[in-house]
C-alpha cells in the first residue's frame, strides 16, 4: 500500500533497489544461507551503486538523502527472502557506521567511514556481552589508559558482521567506577594484535549473516581512536539505538509483507478437496487477519520513521513500533507457514525461513519487555526509577 510518507523520488528509488535486489541477490540467497555469510562482493556492490551512504554526507562519499531514502532501502533490501542479507548489509550500514558519522572527527571519518561507504572495509557494532544484553550499563570490557593507548580487555557476543569486520566499534568502561556513565566508544581494528574471533556462532535464523563472539586481550587502541568524549558512549549508545529500532521494525514489516504475499499466492494455487485453499473461509479470513496486523505496525512504524526524521522527540513512537513489529512478524511468519501446512515445514519452500528469520525480531535491539518498560516510564505509568 501506498503512504504519503513516501515523494514521487522515493517510489523511483525504491523501483531501482527492487530491481537490483531481483537481480543480484535474490538468485544467491540459498547459496549464502547455506554458506553462513554474505560475500565482501556484496558490500562493495551495494557501495558502488550508493546503498551503504544514503544518509551520510556527500563530502564523505555517501548521498546526503533524507531517512525516508534509507527506509526504502531497508524494506526492500529485507523483502529478499533472507533475513540474514538484509542483517549483515543493514548492521553496516544502519548500525555500525553511524557513530563514527555523528562522533568520530575529520580523521575517523575519511579513514573508516569513507571507506565503508565505498563497501571496501566492513564494520560492527560491539555491545553485547555474555553478561550485558538490554542492560547497557552491565558492560565488563573494560579501555585502561596507558599513555597515547588504551588497553582494551573483555569481550562481545552475537556481534554481527564480527567474522569479517576491518573494524568494530566497541563499548568499554573506562571508568568502572561510574557505571553505565564510565563508558566509552573505540574504533577497533580487527588486525590489531590480541583482536580474535573467539567463534562464529551457528543461528535458528538469519544465517546469511555472519555472526561472533569476539575476544580481546591486552589490545592496544590508539587513544586518536576514541569515538566523541571519554565516558560519553552510553549516550551515545542510547541515541543509536532509535534508528537501529526503527530499522527493526521497517524489516519486520517488509518480512510480513513477504510471507503474506507468499501465503496468499500458495493459497490461490494449492487445492484441498477439489477447492483452492483461498475459497475455504477460515483460512481466507485469517490471511485478512494477516493483512490488518501487519497494517498496524506499518502505519505505527511510518510515524515513528516521520517524527524521527523530523528531528522531534520520538522515543514512544519508536519503542511501540519495535515492540509491535516484532511480535506481529512471528505472528504473520507463522501463519504463512501454517497456511502452507506440510509443504511450509519443508526446506524447499522459502517460509520456512522467515518463521526462523521473524523470531530474533522481538529479541534484538531490545526484546518486547524491555521495549515494554521504557513505554511504562516515557507513558508516566510509573514514575522513573
Amino acid at each position: 500500500m501506498s503512504h504519503w510518507i513516501f515523494t514521487e523520488e522515493h517510489q523511483m528509488f525504491r523501483k531501482s533497489v527492487q530491481k537490483f535486489v531481483e537481480k543480484e541477490i535474490l538468485p544467491h540467497v540459498e547459496e549464502w544461507e547455506q554458506a553462513g555469510e554474505v560475500p565482501r562482493q556484496l558490500f562493495r556492490r551495494c557501495g558502488e551503486l550508493g546503498y551503504l551512504g544514503l544518509k551520510f554526507p556527500k563530502e564523505y562519499g555517501g548521498a546526503g538523502a533524507d531517512l525516508v531514502t534509507e527506509a526504502v532501502f531497508i524494506e526492500e533490501l529485507s523483502k529478499c527472502g533472507s533475513g540474514g542479507v538484509a542483517a549483515a548489509i543493514g548492521a553496516h550500514a544502519n548500525i555500525a557506521m553511524t557513530p563514527v558519522w555523528k562522533y568520530g572527527n575529520e580523521q575517523q571519518k575519511r579513514k573508516y567511514l569513507e571507506p565503508a561507504i565505498r563497501g571496501e572495509m566492513i564494520t560492527a557494532l560491539g555491545i553485547t556481552e555474555p553478561n550485558a544484553g538490554s542492560d547497557v550499563a552491565a558492560i565488563a570490557t573494560t579501555a585502561r589508559r596507558e599513555g597515547d593507548h588504551y588497553i582494551l580487555n573483555g569481550s562481545k557476543m552475537f556481534i554481527t558482521n564480527g567474522v569479517h569486520a576491518d573494524y568494530v566499534c566497541v563499548a568499554a568502561k573506562t571508568d568502572p567506577s561510574r557505571g553505565h556513565r564510565g563508558i566509552s566508544l573505540f574504533i577497533v581494528e580487527s588486525k590489531w594484535p590480541g583482536f580474535r574471533v573467539g567463534k562464529s556462532l551457528r543461528k535458528l535464523g538469519w544465517r546469511s549473516s555472519d555472526t561472533a563472539e569476539l575476544v580481546f586481550e591486552d589490545v592496544r587502541v590508539p587513544a586518536e581512536n576514541l569515538l566523541g568524549e571519554e565516558n560519553q558512549g552510553f549516550y551515545y549508545i542510547m541515541k543509536n539505538f532509535q534508528w537501529e529500532r526503527i530499522w527493526l521494525a521497517l524489516s519486520s514489516v517488509a518480512l510480513a509483507e513477504k510471507a503474506l504475499e507468499d501465503a496468499i499466492r500458495y493459497s490461490q494455487e494449492r487445492t484441498q478437496f477439489g477447492r483452492t485453499l483461498s475459497q475455504f473461509q477460515a483460512l481466507r479470513h485469517k490471511m485478512v487477519d494477516m493483512a490488518v496486523d501487519l497494517e498496524k505496525a506499518r502505519h505505527l512504524t511510518y510515524y515513528a520513521l516521520y517524527k524521527y526524521a523530523q528531528g522531534e522527540d520520538a522515543v514512544i513512537e519508536t519503542t511501540m513500533a519495535k515492540a509491535y513489529a516484532g511480535e506481529m512478524v512471528s505472528r504473520v511468519t507463522d501463519m504463512a507457514l501454517q497456511i502452507h501446512g506440510g509443504n511450509g515445514y519443508m526446506m524447499e519452500y522459502p517460509v520456512q525461513r522467515y518463521w526462523r528469520d521473524a523470531r530474533i525480531q522481538s529479541i534484538g535491539g531490545g526484546t518486547t519487555q524491555i521495549m515494554n518498560e521504557i513505554l511504562v516510564k516515557r507513558l508516566g505509568i510509573v514514575e522513573n526509577q
